[in-house]
């Protein structure tokens, strides 16, 4: 029997296993259940052949998972699936169709908080390797995971856990620990992860809230947010900070040209989200860049005064706003965060008090890179075709697997584009986990032989 074979007859195995790990809630931002899933992620690992353990770090810091098939036929390669067993919070319950941690399967999907992301990517990465153990009683080179439980909540101690045991994290690639499926389900095969930075802006008045009648005579923090959140970018999504660009480098040659071959639906992409028009009105190439390339400046949220039903008469006494700055390579996070201190310092806003809460820098692997072209091969005979992308337009720690592992980084996975994850109802499609197995194999086999 070969693998292809073995991952299609024992899917049911696959299901089951998934449901079992969707149904152990590990949300991080809770510090929930993430000692429960990891070593239940141990256990799935040992019974499907592989050796796993448990690595810490330091008190507090939520445990991760290490998993290793050392191959007896090819030990010189090393192949890295970097995965996470943490989820997002499944709030608001009231807009789930399920319990959002049953795993239950209706028709062709699976349904739960991590079906998709990432409990769902990494059973696929397990079964496939599990699915040449139990062939052929050996993996085609060697094969190591590391699984986490705080990317959720941005990967704080990732770093950290890869200096630790980098002598047994040692690789020649990694596999990300997601990869999205098109609408017409080609998977997007992503070069990289745009960096991040998250802050916090506050403002304070008053030692406590007001009546409202006294905003003729007390400054409303609210409006004093709006006032500095309103020079940091334009309509069009420019941001107006000086030196903000400064790094950015130009697209090269080969990489505007796969942006401009990249496929993408704009009209399907509106019809999913229910928007009449994009930013700035970009279309066609220039919306592709911005995707893959551009920074941006979003208000993650807005905090002050009474927001619940009904009225009430109130003026604030403080104000809060999160914001989110996607970067792109070579944009150094606390750079940018000087730069944004010196400018609402510049514009009279020095009153405003910044809380930095996370940053991670941007990660791209070269197009020319001979990982690439493996990945590519495995992802067309796997689902008949797939897309190169420059970049995913999210983020996530991939800078700090280049920077300590000097192994480069490529996204694939089965998550299709309109899955819901991060959001109420999130489910994984069965059958592109079964490709997404079949997809693992051949990334395995011609790695090995690369």
């Amino acid at each position: 029997m070969s693998q292809i074979e073995f991952v299609d007859k024992h899917m049911n195995g696959l299901i089951s296993d998934l449901q079992t790990l969707i149904r152990q809630p590990s949300v991080s931002a809770k510090n929930e259940g993430l000692e429960e899933c990891a070593r239940l992620v141990t256990k799935i690992m040992r019974s499907s052949g592989i050796k796993s353990e448990i690595l810490r770090l330091a008190k507090g810091v939520p445990p991760a998972v290490y998993g290793e098939v050392i191959s007896k036929q090819n030990p010189s390669k090393t192949l890295l699936f970097y995965n996470h067993y943490d989820v997002q919070p499944a709030e608001p319950y009231d807009l789930w169709n399920e319990d959002p941690f049953s795993g239950k399967v209706k028709g062709k999907k699976i349904y739960g908080r991590g079906s998709a992301d990432d409990k769902g990517e990494l059973i696929t990465r397990i079964k496939a390797v599990e699915s040449y153990l139990k062939t052929e009683g050996d993996v085609p080179c060697n094969v190591k995971f590391l699984v986490e439980g705080e990317e959720e909540i941005g990967s704080m101690h990732i770093e950290a856990y890869l200096k630790k045991y980098k002598k047994k994290l040692a690789s020649d690639a990694v596999i990300w620990e997601f990869g999205y499926v098109d609408a017409k389900n080609r998977p997007i095969i992503s070069l990289g992860m745009k960096g991040l930075l998250y802050v916090e802006l506050s403002a304070e008045e008053s030692i406590r809230d007001a009546h409202s009648s006294l905003a003729v005579i007390i400054e409303n923090p609210a409006w004093r947010l709006l006032e500095a959140i309103k020079t940091l970018r334009d309509s069009k999504g420019r941001i107006l900070i000086k030196d903000w660009y400064k790094e950015v480098d130009r697209f090269t040659k080969k990489e505007l040209e796969i942006i401009n071959s990249e496929p993408f639906d704009e009209n399907e992409f509106k019809k999913e989200y229910g928007i009449k028009r994009f930013l700035a009105n970009k279309r066609g190439n220039e919306l592709k860049k911005a995707l893959v390339g551009e920074p941006t400046c979003n208000i993650a949220g807005f905090i002050s005064g009474y927001t619940g039903l009904g009225a009430k008469t109130v003026l604030p006494s403080r104000a809060t706003v999160k914001i989110d700055f996607r970067l792109v390579p070579r944009m150094v996070p606390i750079k940018q965060l000087a730069r944004l201190r010196r400018h609402l310092q510049k514009n009279g806003f020095d009153d405003i008090t910044i809380t930095m809460i996370h940053g991670e820098a941007a990660s791209r692997t070269k197009t020319t890179d001979p990982f690439v072209s493996v990945v590519k091969e495995a992802a067309d005979e796997s689902f008949g075709s797939s897309v190169i992308s420059i970049s995913s337009a999210g983020t996530g720690p991939m800078h700090s697997f280049v920077k300590v592992l000097h192994s480069p980084c490529i996204s694939i996975g089965s998550t299709y584009i309109f899955s819901r994850i991060h959001s109420p109802n999130e489910f994984a499609r069965i059958d592109l986990l079964n490709k997404t197995t079949k997809c693992m194999c051949k990334i395995m086999d011609k790695f090995s032989k690369h």
